[in-house]
Parts: structure tokens; C-alpha cells; sequence
């Protein structure tokens, strides 16, 4: 299966540490050879860097390991292909302007029958079914508001949509407008905080350990959402399936969940 990587900070905030464990399981220490991508918010917008080749053994994945870029908010995503071939334009997260802001999408599992969703507005450049959902998605939230909508409203929205999506299949998305990010759990997802006291962190996948007492200040505040816990010595979370996260700041902000009903049972994909 794919898996995603999301964060969200109150202060600008650099994800190399999560990263390098996340990009090892690309092609690595995992058989998530098939592209990655990362987006990076900076206020509305957002930097991009997709390749198809695998994040283990990536010029891109080594560059951006070498370049500290701080953000926000990101989204990170590593394929395994199974719906669509292996190529740029298959490659997560995908990307779309509504309301004034640049939405960042990457999901992984399979949904079966998505494509006859009609699309209005959003068309997809690739062929994944999760990139026609991100489509999907956008038109329905495009049609309801013709302005950006208050949080807590959007936030609903969202979850409703994310839970239709996820009655078609697996559907584990990680959502992003640069001012809240939304991780909806359709089958596995965990998350952690880390704020003050900090401490050690240690990967699984990679040799590496880091003091985050040493790198924060006493007021940061760091949410990270991966499909698998990255750290071998932090205390993750399993989301719930039907569980949507909306994440301000660096903190949950809005929990909403519905039990997942008539969702069909699937090799997960993307």
C-alpha cells in the first residue's frame, strides 16, 4: 500500500526527521517504489516536488534531505502503484486552486467505482482513481460555497464527503489549504504531538535519532499524521476509521467521527 506523511506546526517547522524515515520505506525498507511527492506550504500557496522514480533512491528525495525547507503545514505521500502507472502524473499529492488557496490531496487505498462520479469544475491530468476523488471532492465543496467557509463548517464538510468517499472502498486522505490540514483515517492512520517537554526520537526504518530539545523552542507545537508510527520511542495514536482531523497550529483543533458503514473491503491502492 502507499503510505502519507502530514504535519502541521504553529511555527515553521522542518520535517527532514520525518522524511528520511518515511522516504526509506520508498523502495528501501518498504517496497513503495513507484514515486513520491511533498508539498510544502508557505501561507495560501505551496512548493511541490514529485518524482516517479523511488524516494529511497531519488535525486530529489537526497536534495530535499540536504535543504532544510520550514513550513506550516505538509503533506507527504510515497506509491505503490496499483491503479494507474507508475508516472509524474500519478504521482501524490495532487494539487488544485479553490476559493483563492491551493488545496494539496494524497490518499491511499482503492475506490471502487469512483470514476463514474461526475465531475463539473476539476478534472483529473492522471489516471488514479484517487486523483478523480480529489476532483470529486473539490467540485462538491465548490458547488456548496461559493466563498472560503468558516472552519468548523468546512471542516464538516469535509468529514461528510471523506466518509461518502470511504463507503466506496479503503480511503485514508491527508487534505490541506495551507491553513488546516485534514487527515481522515478509512482504515490506518496515527498521529503524535510533540510539544514541551521534548525529548529523543528514534526512526524505525533509518539510523537516526534526534533531541527535538535541542532543535524546538518551548512554545512549538508539532502534529505529525503517518500511516505507521515513524518513531520506535514516541507514544503514537491509531486513529479511529471514520475519524476526520483538522489540525491548526500544530494542534487537533476539530475531531469528528461516524462509524464507517457499508465501506467495502479492498486491497489497499493508489
Amino acid at each position: 500500500m502507499c503510505e502519507l506523511l502530514g504535519m502541521s506546526a504553529n511555527v515553521p517547522t522542518d520535517i527532514r526527521f520525518s522524511f528520511t524515515g518515511l522516504a526509506r520505506r520508498g523502495g528501501g525498507a518498504g517496497p513503495h517504489r513507484d514515486g513520491f511527492g511533498i508539498a510544502f506550504y508557505d501561507g495560501k500557496a505551496a512548493r511541490f516536488f514529485h518524482d516517479p522514480e523511488p524516494a529511497a533512491r531519488s535525486e530529489v528525495a537526497r536534495f530535499l534531505g540536504a535543504h532544510p525547507i520550514k513550513s506550516l503545514n505538509v503533506i507527504a505521500h510515497i506509491r505503490q502503484a496499483n491503479s494507474g502507472s507508475v508516472s509524474l502524473a500519478n504521482t501524490h499529492p495532487f494539487t488544485r486552486e479553490l476559493w483563492g488557496r491551493v488545496w494539496t490531496y494524497a490518499h491511499n487505498g482503492q475506490l471502487r467505482g469512483v470514476k463514474k462520479l461526475p465531475l463539473e469544475f476539476y478534472k483529473p491530468v492522471g489516471t488514479t482513481d484517487s486523483e478523480h476523488a480529489f476532483c470529486w471532492m473539490l467540485c462538491q465543496l465548490r458547488a456548496r460555497y461559493k466563498t472560503l467557509p468558516p472552519p468548523a463548517r468546512l471542516d464538516r464538510e469535509v468529514h461528510r464527503l471523506s466518509v461518502e468517499l470511504a463507503r466506496m472502498g479503503v480511503f485514508n486522505m491527508l487534505l490541506s489549504d495551507g491553513r488546516t490540514l485534514y487527515a481522515f483515517c478509512g482504515k490506518r492512520l496515527s498521529w503524535l504531538t510533540r510539544r514541551a517537554p521534548f525529548g529523543k526520537a528514534t526512526l524505525i526504518d533509518e539510523d537516526r535519532s534526534v533531541n527535538f530539545a535541542e532543535e524546538t523552542g518551548p512554545d512549538d507545537c508539532v502534529t505529525v499524521v503517518a500511516t505507521g508510527p515513524l518513531t520506535s520511542d514516541e507514544d503514537w495514536t491509531v486513529i479511529k476509521p471514520g475519524t476526520l482531523l483538522a489540525l491548526r497550529d500544530g494542534q487537533i483543533a476539530n475531531t469528528l467521527h461516524s462509524e464507517p458503514q457499508d465501506a467495502a473491503k479492498g486491497v489497499l491502492s493508489c
